[in-house]
């Protein structure tokens, strides 16, 4: 019978916290750059309706009063290639200037699921045009930093599913997850070559779900199905580092951070409904980051965590409660990214969605804070600096009531099923 890691299995305590200093700042700001195509036809583009394109630089500063000195952004290529192998730049200079001239290090993601529109995404033609917009980018960003950090494309397993498997994203495809993954795997392995070829200081950053998938019941089929997907979620680092499907070029050299997205619905039955977390089917999240470490001995970073409404300081808490077990058994994460970490308007429906530490930009440029979610950042920042120094106290994270994570996963539940119907 196929098996599954116990979701308490113990992780066992280094006396030091394992770190090689990715970041500047342990708590990392993620701008929403999301950027494919509605069901209705219409592009989203979410550095353009927060207005971070025309606030970047003021964007960077506010993070930085805060505390947060590292963050995600990414490139908008559907602007910079409206005619092919043509670039304007205009867009992403100014964000890559904005960032050099406030002192903010970013991670940019060069694709975060949209493209020029005249590209077929299962078609060889959407690998070499990715490949030759990559390397122009990555010229124009060495250009204001010398060794930047780059994630090429974000969450090639999550897409793969979500746009190839499911037919939920642009295009729309069902059945041909397996193509759509492969497809961009090589243009990753690819575009990474082309840009190591323009400045072999880039380091490169893979960012996927991290997800736990439990069966139905304790039939043998369920089981196996169940621990299948599961391991599912290790595919596409799997084959960047040519440990599967050698044919497409990978090699152990192609990954130096792993970023592992985690929200309160990465925890599922399958073929079900989302595990809430005072489940006792629920894993811990530091054993899932322990599972990661163990298989790639890279270091790692949570990419992306965040919840909606008055839950935000609850969950990021819990999420540092769990990343601080992780580091503490020498697990070398080495940040939390809050993503989004500016409210934005919902993809479907337009709808405020109060999911960041800021708020929308009034006419002069300016952005509420949250408040109880600043406080709370603020001392999971310093809990971080005192177990990197060797304080091992933590008893005040030692136990939380999970009851409002469990009533925000219900409600996450229902947004998602509101948006898939």
């Amino acid at each position: 019978m196929a098996t599954r890691p116990d979701r308490a299995r113990p992780i066992h305590s280094s006396e030091r916290p394992v770190t090689t200093d990715v970041f500047r700042s342990f708590v990392l700001g993620g701008f929403e750059c999301s950027t494919h195509k509605l069901r209705s036809g219409r592009r989203l583009d979410l550095i353009a309706s927060t207005r971070h394109d025309e606030l970047a630089r003021q964007d960077y500063r506010l993070l930085q009063r805060h505390g947060i000195l590292s963050a995600r952004d990414g490139l908008r290529w559907h602007l910079i290639e409206q005619s092919p192998y043509r670039y304007d730049f205009t867009t992403a200079t100014a964000m890559f200037a904005a960032a050099a001239d406030t002192g903010m290090q970013v991670v940019w993601d060069f694709w975060h699921y949209g493209w020029p529109d005249d590209i077929d995404i299962f078609s060889p033609q959407f690998v070499d045009r990715f490949v030759a917009f990559a390397r122009e980018a990555a010229a124009r960003l060495s250009e204001h930093d010398p060794a930047p950090y780059i994630s090429p494309i974000n969450e090639i397993s999550f897409f793969s599913w979500a746009a190839g498997e499911g037919g939920v994203f642009f295009p729309f495809a069902q059945h041909r997850g397996d193509e759509m993954k492969r497809q961009l795997v090589g243009a990753s392995i690819q575009a990474i070559a082309a840009m190591r070829e323009v400045n072999p200081a880039i380091r490169i950053f893979q960012i996927d779900p991290m997800i736990n998938v439990v069966p139905r019941g304790p039939d043998e089929p369920d089981v196996r199905h169940a621990e299948e997907y599961r391991q599912s979620q290790f595919q596409a680092w799997d084959m960047i580092l040519g440990r599967t499907c050698p044919e497409l070029g990978g090699r152990d050299d192609l990954i130096d951070v792993i970023g592992v997205n985690y929200y309160i619905h990465n925890q599922f039955v399958w073929q079900g409904q989302m595990i809430v977390p005072s489940d006792p089917r629920y894993r811990h999240v530091s054993v899932m980051l322990q599972e990661v470490y163990e298989r790639y001995r890279r270091p790692l970073f949570v990419a992306e965590t965040g919840i909606e409404d008055g839950t935000r300081p609850a969950w990021f808490r819990y999420m540092c409660t769990e990343v601080l077990t992780a580091m503490a058994a020498g697990v070398p994460v080495e940040g939390v990214c809050l993503y989004p970490i500016l409210n934005h308007p919902g993809w479907d429906d337009d709808r405020h969605c109060h999911n960041g530490l800021f708020d929308y930009a009034d006419a002069a440029g300016h952005r509420e804070a949250f408040g109880p979610l600043a406080d709370e950042i603020t001392r999971r920042a310093d809990d971080v600096a005192a177990l990197r120094a060797g304080a091992t106290a933590r008893a005040e994270l030692e136990t939380l009531d999970t009851t409002a994570l469990d009533w925000a996963a219900h409600v996450m539940q229902e947004r998602t099923d509101e948006s898939r119907s």
